[in-house]
C-alpha cells in the first residue's frame, strides 16, 4: 500500500514538471546574437569546438537561445573579433586574446606568455586564483566580457626551413609568430610576422617567411607546413597552454536574461575541455605521421632555450614598468605560477617522469 502510494505521488510530481518545463521555455525571450571567430572552418579543432558551444546553448534554452557562428573573413578578419565586439558589431566573438598583443601586451596574459603556465594551471589561476577577476576588470576597459572557452594545451615549437643548431641560427629569421613570443624573439635576432591563418602556408611555401608557429601536430599538417618545412621543433616556451575566449560585447552581456548567461557560460566551460580533449587525442597520431613522413623533430638547443628565458625576463621587468595594468596582473600571475610549480614538481612531474620511462 505505502509502495504504490509513493510511486501515485512520484507520477504526479514527473506530471507537473513535464507541465513545468515547457512553461518557462514559453516564457523565456527568443534571442538571436551573432559569433565572429578569428578562425578558419577548416580547424576542426578550434573552429569546431565553438560550433559544439553554440549548439548546447541551442539545446540548454531549448532553442531559444541561437548564436550564429561565422569563421574569420565572413563578417570581420581574424585579428579583427576584438574590435568587433568591443564596438558592437557583432553581439560576441571567439578569439585570442594575444592577437592584440599591438594594443597592449596584457592582453597577452590572457593566452599565454613565454615560459608561463600550462593548461590546467592556468585554468587553476582563474577559476580559484585572481585571474578570471584581474583579466575581466582590465577588459572591461574594452566594453567586453571574457568568458574562457577552450585551450590548445602545449604547443609545438614550431617549423623552420633550416636547422637551428645554436642562437646564431636565429638572427635575420623572419617568422609568423604572434604576441609577447614575437617581442622576445626580436630580442634573439628573430623578426616577428603577424599572419592571419589562411595566408601561413603560402607565405612559407614562398619563402616570405622562413619559420612559422601555429599549434601543434594535428593542426599544423592539416596546414601542411610539413610539405614546405623539414624541422619541427618543440618545447613551445612561449605556449605552454593557449587559452582561448568568447568576448561578449558588455551592453550585450548586460541585456542577456540571468539564465541565459548561466548557460553561455556552461557552455563556454564544456567547450573548453571539449578542445583540451580533441587535440589530446588527435595530436599523438598525428605526430607519429608525421615523423613517419620525413618530418625532423627536434629539441631547440639549450642555449636557445636559455637565452630566450633570459630575454623573456628582460622583457617583463620592461613591459612591468611601462603598462600598470600588465604588472599588476602578471605579478599575481608570477607568484601563482611559482606555488604551481612547488606543487607539480613535487608529484606530477616525478609520476610523468617514471611512466615516460617505461617502453610501451
Amino acid at each position: 500500500m505505502e509502495r504504490r502510494s509513493f510511486l501515485k505521488k512520484a507520477g504526479a510530481g514527473l506530471a507537473a514538471g513535464a507541465v513545468a518545463a515547457p512553461a518557462l521555455a514559453q516564457n523565456a525571450p527568443t534571442i538571436k546574437w551573432r559569433m565572429a571567430s578569428s578562425y578558419p572552418k577548416s580547424l576542426d579543432t578550434i573552429y569546431g569546438a565553438t560550433e559544439f558551444l553554440v549548439k548546447r546553448v541551442a539545446e540548454m534554452s531549448g532553442g531559444k537561445f541561437q548564436i550564429q557562428l561565422f569563421a574569420a573573413g565572413e563578417i570581420v578578419p581574424g585579428t579583427a573579433v576584438h574590435d568587433a565586439v568591443k564596438d558592437g558589431t557583432v553581439e560576441t566573438g571567439f578569439t585570442n586574446s594575444a592577437f592584440y598583443f599591438g594594443k597592449e601586451p596584457t592582453y597577452c596574459i590572457d593566452s599565454a606568455i613565454p615560459f608561463g603556465m600550462n593548461t590546467r594551471q592556468v585554468k587553476a589561476w582563474y577559476r580559484h586564483g585572481n585571474g578570471g577577476k584581474l583579466m575581466g576588470e582590465f577588459l572591461a576597459k574594452s566594453n567586453i566580457v571574457s568568458i574562457p572557452a577552450g585551450n590548445t594545451g602545449a604547443q609545438m615549437g614550431g617549423w623552420y626551413r633550416k636547422e637551428i643548431k645554436s642562437i646564431a641560427d636565429l638572427k635575420g629569421m623572419k617568422m609568423r609568430v604572434v604576441g609577447v613570443a614575437g617581442a622576445v624573439l626580436s630580442k634573439l635576432g628573430v623578426v616577428p610576422q603577424l599572419i592571419a591563418g589562411g595566408d601561413i602556408y603560402p607565405a612559407l611555401e614562398k619563402g616570405v617567411i622562413d619559420a612559422v608557429e601555429w599549434v601543434g601536430p594535428y593542426d599544423d599538417q592539416k596546414l601542411g607546413f610539413n610539405k614546405v618545412a623539414k624541422y619541427y621543433y618543440y618545447p613551445s616556451w612561449w605556449e605552454g597552454s593557449a587559452q582561448m575566449c568568447v568576448y561578449v560585447n558588455a551592453g550585450k552581456w548586460a541585456e542577456l536574461p540571468k539564465e541565459y548567461q548561466a548557460m553561455l557560460t556552461a557552455a563556454c566551460a564544456e567547450a573548453e575541455v571539449e578542445m583540451v580533449s580533441r587535440y589530446d587525442a588527435k595530436n599523438p597520431a598525428a605526430l607519429r605521421q608525421l615523423m613517419a613522413s620525413g618530418t625532423k623533430i627536434l629539441p631547440f638547443p639549450k642555449d636557445v632555450m636559455e637565452a630566450a628565458y633570459k630575454a623573456s625576463m628582460e622583457y617583463y621587468a620592461e613591459t612591468s614598468a611601462k603598462y600598470p595594468d600588465f604588472k599588476r596582473i602578471y605579478d599575481d600571475y608570477k607568484k601563482f605560477m611559482d606555488e604551481q610549480n612547488f606543487w607539480f614538481r613535487v608529484a606530477e612531474n616525478e609520476f610523468a617522469k617514471f611512466m615516460f620511462s617505461r617502453k610501451n
